[in-house]
């Protein structure tokens, strides 16, 4: 299994605090059966400044601590980049890191309560210049939740969106996993990924999150979404099905 959004790297950002912690990472990882994690340390996001060069470096070296100890993980280098609009000029200046390094796929991180104006046009661009981004967790998006036909109009457009293991499992509470489900059932998302931050409070979840998978939508959209992850870490295309509005719900006969 492949985890695409992880926070494994020591000391970088709000994850792992050093080598010891990504390493009881790692264990924690292997045991939920993940053997390639793409470690997505923050970028751009409050104080936490993290470039392709100095990622890759990271990379490297916790991959030689893993090896050292005999841990069965790969960690690939990817980067998690809060939305700006100088994205494009970074992109081209090689400050930002696709997923995988050549994936071609790019996660965009949008601000917690709401949608900046220009990510329609942000997001088209990254596509025109052939970069695929990923919107991550859009379930915990508060405009995205009030008004999901935003989230609706840029997968219609070729935007893809992640959610996390741990919004499917209940860990953020009901209302973020009844959204949460509402996307898997409109199409409007296309992998699970873990976000984790360490073993504790932000731990890994899969399981969790694919037993819930499981049991609500059959095996085949279980391993659906564990080959997308696949695909994304090999530069192939991924391709969802069309998606589909979330219907508001009616009160009293009305809309």
């Amino acid at each position: 299994m492949i985890d695409i959004h992880c926070h494994i790297l020591p000391g970088v950002d709000d994850g792992a605090k050093h080598m010891t912690e990504s390493i009881e990472m790692a264990k924690s990882a292997v045991s939920q059966g993940i053997t390639t994690i793409i470690a997505t340390p923050h970028h751009l996001n409050g104080s936490y400044d993290n470039y392709k060069i100095d990622i890759i470096e990271a990379v490297k070296q916790l991959n030689e601590q893993l090896q050292a100890e005999d841990i069965p993980l790969t960690i690939l280098p990817g980067q998690e980049t809060r939305i700006n609009g100088d994205m494009l000029a970074d992109l081209e200046d090689g400050h930002l890191l696709p997923l995988n390094e050549t994936s071609g796929y790019l996660f965009v991180e949008l601000p917690s309560n709401h949608v900046p104006r220009y990510t329609n046009q942000l997001l088209f661009d990254l596509q025109v210049q052939g970069v695929k981004p990923i919107i991550v967790h859009p379930e915990r998006n508060k405009e995205l939740m009030e008004n999901p036909d935003i989230l609706y109009e840029l997968v219609r457009d070729g935007t893809l969106t992640q959610i996390t293991a741990a919004s499917v499992a209940g860990k953020f509470g009901k209302k973020i996993k009844k959204f949460s489900l509402q996307l898997i059932e409109s199409n409007l998302t296309h992998f699970i990924a873990s976000d984790a931050h360490n073993v504790t409070t932000r731990g890994f979840a899969m399981q969790e999150a694919h037993s819930v998978i499981k049991s609500a939508y059959g095996t085949s959209l279980l391993y659906w979404f564990m080959e997308n992850s696949q695909l994304l870490a090999e530069g192939e295309l991924v391709v969802g099905e069309s998606p589909v509005r979330i219907k508001k719900k009616k009160i009293l006969g009305l809309f």
